[in-house]
């Protein structure tokens, strides 16, 4: 090996080691401290504070996972603003007409899933 080789990667190799050796030292501590009584308590499911209380198989609307991926799409597509913003005034009017059209685009996006009615609760 070249002395540069582990010059430039050395610390990186090392920092890895701490961490899966830190790591394994918890898990080993806490295994080895916890108590490991099994009660009805613990063993029974927890969500949220709420006792599960009748079939775990309930069915769900497919409307909620609809508009929590729109919230994902739009919420990533807002993501693409923050840069913008920053070159804004190295891009000039072309950078601004650039925007106005994506903006224009997810807008019409937008427009069609309110009249599709994929954000009305019903």
């Amino acid at each position: 090996m070249n002395s540069s080789y582990l010059d430039n990667y050395g610390s990186l190799l090392l920092m890895f080691i701490l961490a899966a050796g830190l790591a394994g030292a918890l898990v080993t501590a806490s295994s080895a401290v916890g108590r490991h009584k099994k009660t009805r308590e613990k063993a029974q499911p927890y969500e949220c504070g709420v006792m599960p209380v009748g079939d775990a198989r309930a069915p769900i609307s497919v409307h909620f996972y609809v508009v929590g991926l729109i919230f994902i799409l739009f919420d990533i597509e807002a993501i693409f603003l923050y840069p913008w913003a920053l070159i804004y005034s190295d891009l000039k009017v072309f950078g601004f007409v650039e925007m106005v059209l994506y903006i224009a685009i997810l807008l019409v996006g937008y427009i069609y899933l309110w009249k599709k009615g994929a954000l009305d609760w019903q």
